[in-house]
């Protein structure tokens, strides 16, 4: 059976806006593509880095955003509402948000297991730098678990996902090396118990991590979890 086939694009550090708008532009295409019976959709993944700014889900509480209009300003952090699941998160440069923007028909129809691969992707990644990252019960993500040295459980990716006609888009958010001094203007992920916070690989290391690396071991990550092969674009 033929593999799929994924384009594979870095767009750098971008506006939140300019990258939702051009997930929808993608989406849009594949699923033009999927109704014509002669054109096989292109899959993409698409890795960057956002200005900062906080995105709330469509299930999300407006009142888990703390700061208001004046002070996100103050702060020059924009705000917008999505059509992604899950609540509020915070992106922001040093930390990978990756948006795969997949036909799923070219994979398998479960949106459970599409969310839990992402998540195996990103813990894979994390055992490169000998993080144990684990899924929790009841929350969507990768963790760390408390230990000798930590007893909180710590946030390392958010995920959220949205699809139409079967084609994905938005996704996960890494804490490679952000600052994590952002989420404090939020209830991340609207998760209200002090037995949790937000960490990065930076943060847990206690030294910088080169973004390019994290991005080429996500890119190596997805092709082993999703099983598809990188096309080149003409």
């Amino acid at each position: 059976m033929r593999k799929p086939e994924v384009i594979y694009e870095d767009l750098g550090l971008i506006s939140y806006k300019k990258a939702w708008d051009y997930q929808k532009v993608v989406q849009q295409r594949i699923i033009k593509e999927k109704r014509e019976a002669d054109k096989e959709p292109k899959n993409r993944l698409l890795l960057c880095e956002h200005n900062p700014v906080y995105t709330l889900g469509k299930s999300g509480k407006v009142e888990n955003l703390i700061m208001n209009p004046a002070q996100l300003e103050a702060n020059g952090i924009e705000y917008y509402k999505t059509n992604r699941g899950g609540d509020i998160t915070y992106h922001g440069p040093g930390q990978i948000t990756g948006y795969p923007i997949f036909d799923l028909d070219q994979f398998y129809n479960d949106v459970h297991r599409y969310v839990r691969e992402l998540e195996q992707v990103v813990i894979n990644v994390l055992k490169y730098f000998d993080l144990n990252g684990e899924r929790v019960a009841g929350f969507t993500g990768v963790w760390l678990q408390p230990s000798s040295h930590n007893t909180q459980s710590r946030k390392i990716c958010a995920i959220g996902v949205h699809m139409s006609r079967w084609v994905s888009m938005h996704g996960f958010a890494l804490n490679v090396k952000p600052d994590l001094s952002h989420f404090t203007g939020i209830v991340p992920c609207g998760i209200q118990d002090s037995s949790k916070t937000v960490t990065s690989i930076s943060e847990e290391l206690n030294q910088s991590i080169d973004l390019q690396k994290v991005k080429l071991l996500l890119k190596s990550e997805f092709e082993n979890v999703f099983q598809y092969e990188y096309l080149i674009e003409n």
